[in-house]
């Protein structure tokens, strides 16, 4: 069977089972294991499909432009979102300069936050406020009040990060791809991010497994730019691209 020939198979296959294992493809094509994984990383390099741990998923189920509301969000994964924030809050130090990217999970880290020796900026009304009623020192961003997430954006915010140089930054993310990085389905909320987080000495991307293997619209920054912290990490392979801690889900 020749290249292309074993590529449409494949994709074939796909369109039917939305997910396919290197050892399915194997036995379907009657090809070694090192002839799948070449081809499977033909196709995921020429964004035909998307190569995972083990196999391969097609693409149309990894890729999405919704963008839920805020509320709708918060109550996704909320122990998940808890156990990540609660590990995001220990990390903050006396003297630190944080930046809070609005988000539910990035909220979740408030009300595990100890240290008052720290300044924390902030693009999430509902951050600043937060951060406000618990006695905590806060600047919030000026610029556009995007409705759907409660971030503010646009030039105006812009402008005011780059007066900004932060010590560590925790950022929210609507997907996590090794090839595409960090990703969100809105252009200048995906401008934001991208620029407070060159700000920052340390980024951290909070993320549930679930935000892994999905693609949204913009990508915001490179898998390496930032640690990510996590409920559990399926796909062992993003080792090799960044740092990634595990959090007890607890």
């Amino acid at each position: 069977m020749l290249t292309e020939e074993r590529y449409a198979t494949i994709l074939k296959i796909l369109s039917e089972k939305k997910a396919v294992t290197v050892l399915d493809l194997t036995r379907v094509l009657d090809i070694s294991e090192s002839t799948v994984r070449r081809d499977l990383t033909a196709l995921h390099k020429s964004g035909r499909l998307y190569k995972v741990y083990g196999g391969a998923t097609a693409i149309d189920t990894n890729y999405s432009t919704r963008e839920e509301d805020v509320h709708t969000k918060s109550d996704m994964s909320r122990q998940e979102k808890l156990s990540i924030a609660k590990r995001a809050a220990a990390m903050i130090s006396h003297g630190d300069f944080v930046y809070l990217d609005a988000g539910t999970t990035t909220f979740c880290i408030i009300d595990f936050l100890t240290e008052k020796n720290a300044t924390y900026v902030t693009n999430g009304i509902a951050h600043a406020s937060r951060l406000a009623e618990r006695g905590f020192k806060v600047f919030i961003i000026g610029g556009q009040l995007k409705l759907t997430t409660e971030a503010v954006i646009g030039a105006a915010a812009l402008d005011s990060i780059r007066s900004y140089n932060f010590t560590k930054g925790f950022f929210g993310t609507n997907g996590i791809s090794r090839v595409s990085g960090f990703s969100t389905p809105d252009s200048s909320e995906a401008l934001v991010k991208a620029e407070a987080l060159t700000r920052c000495r340390k980024a951290f991307v909070l993320a549930d497994s679930s935000k892994f293997n999905k693609i949204s619209p913009i990508t915001f920054a490179n898998i390496s730019c930032a640690t990510i912290l996590t409920d559990k990490l399926i796909d062992k392979k993003y080792r090799d691209y960044t740092t990634i801690i595990e959090v007890d889900n607890k």
